[in-house]
Order: C-alpha cells, then sequence, then structure tokens
C-alpha cells in the first residue's frame, strides 16, 4: 500500500465519484457548513456588537452577514475550480490549506462572540490571514481565477483584523 492511503485525510470531495457539478455543490456545501456554524456562534452578535466600543471606520452590524455570504460562495466557487484540475488527490495540500482555513475562520466566531475571548480571537485571526494568504498563492498557482476569487476574502480578513485587534484592546472590560 501507499503511504497516502495509510494517512489521515480531512473527508473532501473526490473526482472519482463526483461529476463537475455535484463537485461544485459539494465545495459550495462544505463552505455554507463553515458559514452556518460560524452563525451559530454568532446568533447573539448584534446585541454584543452595539455594546462594544467601536472605531468610526467599523462597519455597521448588518453588513457583515450579507458580506460573509457573499465571501464564502466565492471561496467555495475557488476550491472547486482548484478541486477539478485533478481532484482532491492531486491538490491535496493546497485544499488541506483550504479546509484548516476554514476551521479557524469558524473558530474566530466563536472565541469572539460566544466566549468573549478577545485576544484568542485576535491570534486567530491573525492564524487565519497567513491561511488565507497561503491558500491563495496555492490557488493562484493551481488556477488564476481561484486565487482571484480569494483576494476579497483577504481584503475582508485584513479589514476584520484591525478591527478585532482595535475592538479587543478598546473593551478589556468586556473580551477579557
Amino acid at each position: 500500500m501507499r503511504d497516502s492511503e495509510h494517512s489521515m485525510s480531512i473527508p473532501a470531495p473526490s473526482s472519482r465519484t463526483l461529476s463537475p457539478g455535484g463537485g461544485l455543490l459539494a465545495w459550495l456545501g462544505l463552505s455554507a457548513l463553515a458559514l452556518l456554524v460560524g452563525a451559530v456562534a454568532s446568533v447573539d452578535a448584534r446585541s454584543l456588537y452595539e455594546q462594544l466600543q467601536q472605531p468610526g471606520w467599523a462597519p455597521p452590524g448588518w453588513v457583515f452577514g450579507p458580506v460573509w455570504t457573499t465571501l464564502y460562495i466565492l471561496m467555495g466557487f475557488a476550491a472547486w475550480r482548484v478541486w477539478r484540475i485533478g481532484g482532491f488527490a492531486a491538490r491535496n495540500g493546497v485544499l488541506t490549506l483550504y479546509l484548516v482555513q476554514l476551521g479557524v475562520n469558524m473558530l474566530w466566531s466563536w472565541l469572539f462572540f460566544s466566549w468573549t475571548m478577545g485576544l484568542a480571537a485576535l491570534a486567530d485571526v491573525v492564524v487565519l490571514w497567513m491561511l488565507i494568504l497561503a491558500t491563495l498563492i496555492g490557488f493562484w498557482r493551481a488556477d488564476w481565477l481561484a486565487g482571484l476569487l480569494m483576494v476579497p476574502y483577504l481584503a475582508w480578513v485584513t479589514l476584520a483584523t484591525a478591527l478585532t485587534a482595535w475592538v479587543w484592546s478598546h473593551n478589556p472590560y468586556i473580551l477579557g
């Protein structure tokens, strides 16, 4: 047996079992699942967000839902574009990186909104930013459009990183 058959891997859409359309639905579904897990943690986000001292450049609370929904659609489409070039086996490294960054992204909502752990949320979003950049580069190398589709996500998380740092440092009584 090959080493790859013994290794643990994250379940992901397989090009051997899915049509291109099925693969697209699977990657969009994985992204939607990540969005949903983050949304569960953010169910009381609006009330917390309104309690926090905010910088003048902070987006209004209602912007986050539509922006994140759009970004997750773009991310899922980007992952699909990379996956369809040889499947998960051929792009295992960058697609695994994509799945890891999805997990780190989901964790941020729990750290910040559910557990109000500001410093941990800041550390998480910094790691997330680095993972997104690495994923974007890997996607770009596989398919330039897939990489391009990740640029808005990196830009938004850049803003989110700055906002997390600012809000955490100005709200120690809430985000201990």
